[in-house]
């Protein structure tokens, strides 16, 4: 990819430079997406990590400065710091700023900020399905998009052209474009990584509680779906806690339906009912293929990072 992209920012605000924020802000300085990048966060060191690696040319701690002339403000910090952002930043946004963020839950984002934007802002909810275990603008690289889903949720008065700039930016960065409603697009994620992410801490945390020769020795023979669980349970617990807290009614719909299923499984179990337990199994095989197939199995790889 080059400067060559159809998509271009004057002055891009990051308020977080995380994981998600950093590897963005390195596909746009790859490709010549911007003419500069202010990087903010309240940590210094933060800051200072951004500044060292070149994916921001300027740096503060106070997010009206940061948004002052931007013409894309990005909220990348966990989705319970939101409302107190647009608070601060509202008088400072410019006309036809775009906003758009990178949180894991949409609905409750746009209940909780839209009262807030001004009407001359643009905001174009996003969810990039991508991630590591890692976080901090260290972590970042810019193939993490490649591939992935990037989910738009727009209401529907927003304006065409901001939701084309940002799905054109995202594209750039090697993702796949999905506009979706904000209160199905967090259904979808309650059972498709919202509950994965809950039942992993449970599990590990469950292995943490017990006595300390037990816990020793589940860490010594780790098999692959525990070690598979411990580097989901390893991921940003702020960012996680504010999913869960964002997200209530879907994911405890969600976690209903799956008690339900597994009432069924330890009845199955119970009875030493295998044709049934296998019937099931079989089925959850072809899910597995399912997403081979879509090439969603390969996780991203920092290999050709910025």
């Amino acid at each position: 990819m080059t400067g060559s992209g159809s998509v271009k920012f004057k002055r891009a605000a990051f308020l977080g430079m995380g994981l998600i924020g950093s590897s963005l802000a390195r596909v746009m300085k790859r490709d010549g997406l911007v003419d500069h990048i202010i990087a903010c966060a309240r940590s210094g060191e933060t800051r200072e990590t951004a500044l060292k690696l070149g994916i921001a040319d300027s740096v503060t701690d106070e997010p009206k400065v940061a948004v002052s002339g931007a013409d894309l403000v990005l909220l990348c910090t966990p989705v319970g710091a939101y409302q107190d952002l647009i608070k601060k930043i509202s008088a400072n946004l410019y006309p036809d700023t775009i906003v758009t963020d990178v949180g894991s839950v949409k609905q409750h984002v746009i209940s909780s900020i839209r009262p807030y934007l001004p009407e001359f802002v643009h905001f174009v909810p996003g969810h990039p399905i991508a991630g590591t275990e890692n976080s901090g603008p260290a972590a970042g690289f810019d193939t993490l998009f490649e591939n992935r889903w990037v989910v738009l949720t727009p209401e529907p008065e927003t304006e065409p052209a901001a939701i084309k700039k940002v799905a054109s930016l995202w594209r750039q960065a090697g993702a796949r474009i999905e506009i979706m409603d904000a209160i199905h697009h967090d259904k979808v994620l309650a059972i498709t990584s919202h509950v994965p992410h809950l039942i992993a801490y449970t599990i590990v945390g469950t292995a943490n509680d017990l006595e300390d020769q037990l816990k020793g020795e589940v860490v010594k023979f780790a098999a692959s779906g525990f070690r598979d669980f411990t580097r989901i349970a390893a991921s940003d617990p702020i960012m996680w806690r504010d999913i869960f807290l964002n997200n209530q009614e879907a994911v405890l719909e969600m976690l209903g339906r799956l008690t339900e299923d597994i009432s069924v499984l330890q009845r199955c179990i119970r009875d030493a009912d295998g044709k049934k337990m296998e019937a099931l199994f079989t089925r959850t095989r072809e899910i597995r293929r399912s997403v081979i197939e879509a090439g969603q199995h390969i996780p991203p790889s920092p290999k050709d990072s910025y």
